[in-house]
């Protein structure tokens, strides 16, 4: 069910601050606060900060507007725990990833840090992570509070390396005001495909190219991908040891993406992030993008937008989803007060995790779904209705690379230089090579 409002505008948030909100969440016992350990003892951090203080290095990726909702939980935390000092670094994903193994190894990395699901097993794989078996009995977090999907992908060759905190989801945003000015319904967004390829004419025929196609991983990979599962293929096998998107599924996915540039739904030769540019200047009325495009559309204060769960444009249900996951690495003089000093920041953090979607995000603990703190975010609550659709990527070590192999096809046929069935063949083999190196290079 769409999220709808009975103006064009999209629904109203409630009259609070986003630090009035983390300190409410807290106030009403979301979070119950661990006992804090003392630290002691050289660590790659340094000796115990003043006032015996464990010092506590914390890495993320999270520098759009998720990263001052963490640091508001990170200063929350450091206040309610007299015994630990957390420090968070933030910084571009690429650079995180680049700077991780090297900062571990010479004990200048986190202690805990955030991973997304799908690098997850390559991180364990190169003995980057430690277990966290031990860490989810002892906080009590079961498969049952968890969505399945994410909490069974952070195992790896047997053990736990993840604890989930979000998933972050495709979704359908719209400019209500575009949708309204052709005549359509602003409240009532199209989720099926002939609903969907309707108002996508109407919109042409006053001169509005509806559903600008991207032709780049963000965000048209993820817009293929989940068409892909749409029509009810898949991008790997079962195991994720060879590559399925090159089936008639996948290309008949491709060829709906490509369509809609032959038939001006799209404009063509879409620039890097110009389709959500479009949707926030009024030159198109639906994108499909990430759920942490909402606080980017709600510092827009001239836009009225609305966000649902994706059309279902083949026959089954499904989109592109991924999560960010708790990690504990593996670092020399790294100390046991600093591994339960994680521990603790860990669970506080799961624990806020309906505080934690003032960021922008959905979290994967259901206990924080069903709270009444989460309903009230109505945007990333109309993403969640469809969490029980959510589909990821395999866990398996390397799994990014050949997934690389898709985006170069998406971007060839969406491009209109290659047909899609081809580029999808093309892509297909060179990623079967590539997790056929990987199983070699990952082997333990």
């Amino acid at each position: 069910m769409s999220q709808t409002s009975s103006t064009p505008a999209r629904p109203q948030l409630p009259p609070v601050s986003r630090r009035g909100f983390l300190a409410g969440v807290g106030a009403l016992g979301l979070g119950a606060a661990v006992a804090a350990c003392a630290g002691g003892g050289p660590t790659s951090a340094g000796a115990a900060s003043a006032g015996g203080k464990t010092p506590l290095a914390f890495w993320t990726g999270f520098t759009g507007g998720d990263g001052p909702v963490m640091q508001d939980l990170v200063d929350r935390f450091n206040a309610e725990h007299e015994g630990i000092a957390v420090t968070m670094t933030t910084m571009e994903w690429a650079d995180y990833h680049a700077k991780l193994p090297a900062a571990l190894t010479s004990g200048q990395g986190p202690h805990v840090a955030i991973q997304h699901l799908d690098s997850l097993p390559t991180s364990a794989a190169r003995g980057l992570l430690e277990p966290v078996d031990d860490v989810a009995a002892d906080l009590a977090l079961t498969a049952d509070d968890f969505i399945p999907t994410v909490w069974d992908a952070g195992i790896y060759a047997g053990a736990r390396y993840g604890i989930p905190l979000d998933v972050h989801p495709l979704a359908l945003f719209v400019n209500t005001g575009v949708v309204a000015d052709a005549g359509l319904d602003p409240a009532a967004h199209p989720l099926d495909r002939a609903s969907y390829e309707g108002a996508l004419d109407t919109l042409l025929a006053r001169g509005v190219a509806g559903h600008w196609m991207s032709p780049h991983t963000f965000t048209g990979g993820q817009t293929l991908q989940s068409l892909i599962w749409q029509f009810g293929g898949d991008l790997f096998d079962g195991e994720g040891a060879t590559v399925a998107w090159h089936r008639d599924e996948g290309v008949e996915a491709l060829s709906w993406m490509v369509a809609a540039v032959h038939r001006g739904w799209s404009a063509r030769d879409v620039g890097q992030d110009a389709d959500i540019i479009a949707l926030q200047n009024g030159q198109a009325a639906y994108n499909w993008n990430g759920i942490w495009s909402i606080n980017t559309l709600d510092s827009i204060p001239s836009l009225t937008w609305d966000v649902s769960r994706l059309p279902r444009i083949g026959s089954v249900d499904a989109a592109w989803a991924g999560s960010h996951n708790f990690v504990l690495t593996r670092q020399r003089g790294t100390t046991d007060a600093q591994l339960e000093a994680a521990r603790t920041f860990i669970s506080w953090v799961s624990e806020q995790s309906a505080a934690w979607a003032v960021g922008g995000q959905v979290p994967a603990r259901r206990s924080a779904r069903e709270s009444a703190e989460f309903a009230a975010l109505a945007p990333q609550a109309a993403v969640a209705e469809q969490v029980d659709d959510l589909r990821f990527i395999p866990s398996v070590p390397g799994i990014g690379d050949a997934v690389g192999e898709l985006y170069t096809a998406l971007n060839e046929a969406v491009l209109l230089t290659k047909a899609p069935a081809e580029a999808l063949a093309d892509a297909a083999r060179r990623a079967d090579e590539v997790l056929a190196d990987n199983r070699d290079r990952y082997a333990r």
